[in-house]
């Protein structure tokens, strides 16, 4: 832990507990004193928010506040998933609203310019407040207890340099009702002011509408008036791009926010794969990291990252992890998927990387001699017959009817006779060639027969960029792979032994050759 590097007699940092109060940098309103490092940990009762703002603020200057600098932390310090950012120079941070009730404030400075410093004011459940997280929560002021009489709020979302729209979630909603909202009401603003176009105001019972913004800032301001109030409201919000996003294409890769630096405390963000109907969702982990384990109950119960089949949480899981592991890919089973990743409010960790292909909706059998492929031409609709072939380009597929077919014997298009699990297997690669402009994009099935239950089956072996897949698979093959060189290992040592068995067999048969002719000879 860092110990406070004040000069003897300067009274610096500390546990802040009261309901409101104020601090400011050692001296001030003089100047601060060098080498100078002061931790104040601001903690009001459990269930409310912290408001922070500075009505002086005068530090050393410097592009990436490298000198002297103040930073604010969205609960305990030290924690880069907390950090809600670093200030210094001439213009003052803007008032921050805490996540939850605890909110820390690191003032340091170095050997040389000191200024004047800063002076701060804080106090609990104030409403309204400046919001830069890639995702937060706000609620009506003593939610879910009625909301007081004749309050005004404002909260700023915003300028967290993700830079990206906004997107806002109602969880719960209950005001006073009435024509028009003109009693209580909540208005959204597309823009940093009451200026900007207004984009809705409710009122009542009605959850208002998913909105998302157009610009990286978005505006709510909630008004109740003198007489009849209500529950209130709960909301979420996150920053499309890194923290919301939607694919719709055959492949594509996707990361944590902020990724490979650590990720932000206290998201909820999630990533939604949606291809066309008959197509599968394919996800390859390149890398993942996220906090561990709870040694409590062994579960996924802090960070985690969730994948459901289908477009919603209501959807089957799939998958829970945390932690460091290495996963296999994992595919769904419909033609949607959605990744969905929790953090919590301390211990950030790296994050993941991820890629994922659709695997194309295809009928594959066979029989003692041949390989029938059938590919619904509406699921490749963009691409001609011969971008997609068994083998070699010279076995591209027909159109037939509302199909690409391909109908070939064993002896030809590439195929290869392999024994796998003691079967004989007849094996072939399917190539479709999904490649626009320069960017080569060929996709690859392995297709494989068993001739003589007439039973085919059909893998997907490449899909997404080769060398970072290929990677990804390395690492989970490299175990198995550990294992099959101990085999061979094993089957090599057993190899040796065997030849110097024989040759000692043949040694001795020889010697008795000999000595069988010498008793004759004599």
């Amino acid at each position: 832990s860092h110990q406070p590097l004040c000069p003897p007699g300067i009274k610096c940092g500390g546990v802040l507990s009261a309901p409101s109060g104020n601090f400011s940098s050692p001296n001030f309103p003089g100047l601060y004193p060098y080498e100078t490092e002061c931790t104040w940990l601001i903690v009001v009762a459990e269930g409310s928010s912290v408001l922070l703002s500075f009505s002086h603020f005068e530090l050393e200057y410097h592009d990436a506040c490298a000198y002297d600098y103040l930073q604010v932390y969205n609960g305990a310090a030290r924690d880069q998933g907390n950090l809600l950012g670093t200030f210094c120079g001439h213009s003052p941070p803007p008032p921050f609203s805490s996540a939850w009730h605890v909110m820390a404030v690191v003032f340091r400075s170095d050997r040389h310019v000191a200024k004047h410093g800063f002076a701060a004011a804080y106090r609990k459940d104030a409403c309204g407040g400046q919001l830069t997280g890639l995702s937060g929560e706000i609620t009506s002021p003593r939610y879910p207890e009625s909301y007081p009489n004749n309050a005004e709020c404002r909260w700023s979302i915003g300028g967290a340099g993700g830079g990206g729209p906004l997107t806002l979630v109602f969880a719960d909603f209950q005001m006073e009702g009435g024509q028009g909202c003109g009693f209580d009401y909540v208005a959204l603003f597309d823009g940093p002011t009451v200026a900007a176009p207004r984009l809705g105001r409710y009122c009542g019972s009605a959850r208002p509408p998913r909105t998302i913004s157009s610009t990286p800032h978005l505006l709510i301001v909630f008004k109740s008036d003198f007489n009849i109030g209500g529950r209130g409201f709960k909301a979420h919000f996150y920053s499309a791009g890194e923290c919301q996003e939607v694919f719709t294409t055959i492949k594509g890769n996707f990361s944590s926010p902020q990724y490979p630096s650590f990720y932000p405390n206290n998201l909820k963000c999630q990533w939604s794969i949606q291809l066309p109907p008959g197509y599968r969702v394919k996800v390859f982990f390149l890398d993942m990291e996220l906090e561990g384990r709870s040694s409590l109950t062994g579960g996924c119960d802090y960070d985690h990252l969730s994948a459901f089949d289908g477009g919603t949480e209501n959807g089957s899981l799939l998958g829970r992890w945390c932690g460091r592991e290495i996963l296999a890919p994992v595919t769904s089973r419909s033609n949607r998927l959605l990744l969905v990743l929790h953090t919590d409010r301390n211990t950030a960790k790296r994050g993941f990387s991820i890629s994922y292909v659709g695997v194309v909706p295809m009928n594959v059998s066979c029989t003692r001699t041949d390989f029938h492929i059938q590919i619904p031409v509406q699921s490749l609709a963009q691409l001609e017959r011969n971008r997609i072939y068994l083998g070699t380009p010279s076995c591209a597929a027909q159109v037939v009817g509302r199909n690409f077919k391909i109908h070939t014997r064993f002896d030809t298009c590439g195929t290869e006779s392999q024994r796998r699990n003691n079967t004989s297997v007849i094996i072939s690669t399917l190539y479709i060639d999904f490649s626009v402009g320069g960017q080569e994009d060929i996709h690859q099935y392995e297709v494989q027969c068993e001739p003589k239950r007439k039973e085919a089956s059909v893998t997907l072996i490449a899909g997404p960029d080769p060398s970072r897949l290929s990677q990804a698979e390395n690492l989970v093959d490299a175990q198995q792979r550990e294992g099959e060189a101990m085999d061979a290992r094993e089957i090599k040592s057993q190899d040796t032994s065997d030849i110097v068995f024989i040759s000692i067999c043949i040694l001795a048969g020889l010697l008795m050759v000999i000595a069988v002719v010498g008793l004759v000879l004599l």
